[in-house]
């Protein structure tokens, strides 16, 4: 497993402080949000992005994804979705990142599977992937699998396993993992007071069964990234992240296989 943080858990930072973290925390990764509040987004210029790609090679970091904020099932024309979608896989390939999260944003698995497709050969050509994570309105990774099942392009797309959705949503971590089968493309770790209230909490400390998912990746073999998504975004009150990237770094020394 390679650790990564998602730039969500520092709002108003920048990136270079972004890549301060993440290397004094001794991460292997970002995760970047892809808004212009974080200096990151589809709108940036050539020179632009090589800037972003050097500063963060630079200090020895990868770009692990970019968390994009397009609902593949969203529901409407499919023609603004896929330009969207698009322009932030080509972002993708000129910064070196592996592939661009988006959210369901609708349960029609006919619509997102139809944007799938439509975006699979130039996302091939790019080398990239669409991630799908489970979230909104298929937190589940059964749902998320039919998703990607009825796309049918295993190549181009992935699903990425929030630990808090699933769960919360009644779906227990070994019925996650099989759901996913070969979709399973990236891990978002968190910890949350519970079920009810999402409010984020320091890993071990709420009421996600991270040990028991961690087991379970681990029996898996899974050995690809483990991001920490720290919500101070949405919940400014809580902890910097920098203090609770040491209980990820510690999931994922425990649980690497």
């Amino acid at each position: 497993m390679k650790l990564a943080v998602s730039t969500l858990g520092m709002p108003g930072e920048g990136l270079d402080r972004a890549i301060e973290i993440a290397a004094g925390q001794r991460c292997q990764g970002l995760e970047l949000r892809l808004h212009p509040d974080t200096g990151v987004h589809a709108g940036l210029g050539a020179a632009e992005r090589r800037a972003v790609r050097e500063r963060v090679e630079s200090a020895g970091l990868e770009i692990a994804a970019l968390a994009g904020y397009v609902g593949i099932c969203q529901p409407g024309p499919d023609e603004p979705v896929v330009e969207a979608l698009l322009a932030d896989l080509r972002l993708a390939a000129d910064l070196g990142a592996p592939g661009v999260r988006v959210f369901p944003r609708g349960d029609d698995v006919t619509v997102g599977a139809r944007r799938l497709k439509a975006v699979s050969g130039t996302a091939g050509d790019l080398g990239r992937r669409v991630l799908v994570e489970t979230h909104d309105r298929m937190a589940t990774c059964a749902a998320v699998a039919a998703l990607l099942d009825e796309a049918g392009c295993p190549e181009t797309t992935g699903a990425i396993w929030d630990l808090l959705h699933p769960w919360r949503h009644g779906e227990p971590p070994a019925r996650s993992l099989a759901a996913l089968g070969p979709h399973l493309s990236y891990v978002q770790i968190k910890d949350a007071v519970s079920a009810q209230d999402t409010t984020p909490v320091p890993m071990w400390t709420g009421s996600v069964p991270l040990d028991e998912a961690g087991e379970l990746l681990r029996g898996a073999g899974y050995d690809g990234w483990v991001s920490l998504e720290w919500e101070r975004t949405w919940y400014p009150q809580v902890a910097p992240v920098e203090e609770i990237l040491p209980g990820a770094a510690e999931w994922v020394r425990r649980f690497a296989p």
